[in-house]
């Protein structure tokens, strides 16, 4: 007996028409038939059944602020942040709380089950990070929000940077953020570095740092998070975000940068929808789009994840919760359109993420925790092209949240009646 059966549904290793059982909150079996009966069952007829989404990069303190106090008219990173900074005094934790749990409606519909978001640390009321503690310990039987103390005026360069960072930390805060690119001068930059990963360290936590997000090729700083990572042995668990000047650094230096990223373990943490959006805003023509070398990085076996980032929010006023939209704008800035890239990217917004997140139990192995999704479409290749409705998201083996699929009905003569997108248009493969 179990509390549900996922009916022949295709997996993203390629296996297709397997039954998926969950019990008492883990997948039980993952077989071709199971002979027994469930609580519930799901028909998944043929279409991709997927461990959850995992955004590993967000700002949810800002997200469903567009518009307050005013738009972003220019659409640059630079106003954007002064445009943050207008609407930060403004701030109250009953508004903060209202739009993230908002936020995480959209999500579970998206199966988005694993969010990690900074919380910025720069006003030392530190309303921003009340809310969202309010907000991981409501959301958390259904979304595990990781949370990064993030000093989004710097470090040093905020009157109160430091602590107010290591109040956020004591508070309960994850993770340690930081953003070496935005102090004054890039030996702040530095030593910013160097007092996160040593307060990391001290307080056996992760890092994460909004690193050289900028077309400024002298922009280093990921160097020097490598090498702090190394001296206090903080291997695995350290993520460089953004890492934008990446795109106008010249190949030699990259070619020695690579290796020791390597040598670190760094997580890599495109962004792939607000690195596009947001950079070459200098350039005329050529003009640089700002993601990273996200095929480099993976080819010299980096862990690389993409995060959303921002939805509706003063640096970018598009955004769905929509983890395939991101990979799908990936695929073309990363110029990577083959079969096994597209598998790649899918696995950058899947066991990437969560391996960047640290989570257990994540996959649709036995013993796994029984948390998927069913989608409609036929496999990873297709779902990153139609972007398509999730038709049911589990957690803990219980359904969480339900769509019915996009079926498109006609009326012309001598054509179908009606189109399924992500079953009538699957390539066929060759005779």
């Amino acid at each position: 007996m179990f509390d549900l059966i996922i009916r022949n549904a295709n997996l993203p290793d390629g296996r297709q028409g397997f039954d998926i059982g969950l019990k008492d909150g883990i997948i039980a079996t993952v077989e071709k038939r199971i002979d027994a009966v469930a609580d519930e069952e799901i028909d998944a007829t043929g279409r991709l059944a997927s461990p959850p989404f995992c955004d590993p990069h967000f700002h949810m303190d800002a997200t469903l602020s567009l518009g307050m106090p005013r738009m972003n008219v220019s659409g640059t990173l630079l106003e954007g942040i002064a445009l943050w900074g207008e609407l930060r005094p403004l701030l109250t934790k009953e508004a903060l709380v209202e739009r993230a749990l908002r936020y995480c409606d959209l999500a579970v519909s998206q199966g988005l089950l694993f969010i990690r978001s900074h919380v910025d640390t720069s006003d030392p009321r530190l309303v921003t990070a009340e809310a969202l503690i309010e907000v991981r310990e409501r959301v958390a039987p259904y979304i595990t929000l990781q949370l990064v103390a993030f000093p989004q005026d710097g470090y040093y360069r905020a009157p109160e940077g430091e602590a107010s960072l290591k109040r956020a930390l004591d508070m309960g805060l994850d993770i340690v953020g930081g953003i070496p690119h935005f102090e004054r001068t890039m030996d702040d930059g530095r030593r910013s570095l160097e007092a996160l990963c040593r307060i990391a360290a001290e307080r056996g936590l992760p890092v994460d740092i909004h690193c050289d997000e900028t077309d400024d090729p002298m922009s280093r700083h990921i160097e020097t998070l490598a090498a702090e990572t190394v001296r206090h042995g903080l291997q695995g668990r350290v993520a460089g975000s953004h890492l934008t000047s990446m795109h106008s650094m010249d190949n030699y230096y990259v070619s020695k940068l690579i290796p020791l990223m390597a040598e670190a373990e760094i997580n890599v943490i495109p962004n792939p929808l607000i690195n596009i959006m947001l950079q070459g805003r200098h350039d005329t023509y050529p003009k640089r789009r700002g993601m990273t070398r996200v095929r480099e990085l993976m080819a010299a076996g980096l862990n690389v994840s993409f995060g959303q980032d921002c939805t509706m929010d003063p640096w970018y006023s598009m955004g769905s919760a929509d983890m395939l939209e991101v990979g799908h704008m990936a695929i073309h800035v990363a110029q990577m359109g083959g079969i096994e890239d597209k598998k790649k990217i899918f696995d950058a917004l899947t066991v990437n993420s969560a391996r960047t997140m640290g989570l257990e139990g994540y996959g649709l192995e036995v013993g796994c925790k029984a948390d998927l999704i069913v989608l409609q479409a036929a496999d990873v290749i297709e779902a990153l092209r139609l972007k398509p409705t999730r038709l049911a998201v589990v957690k803990g083996g219980k359904v969480i949240s339900r769509s019915a699929p996009r079926i498109g009905e006609l009326f012309l003569d001598g054509r179908p009646v009606s189109i399924d997108p992500g079953r009538d248009y699957v390539p066929k493969e060759p005779s």
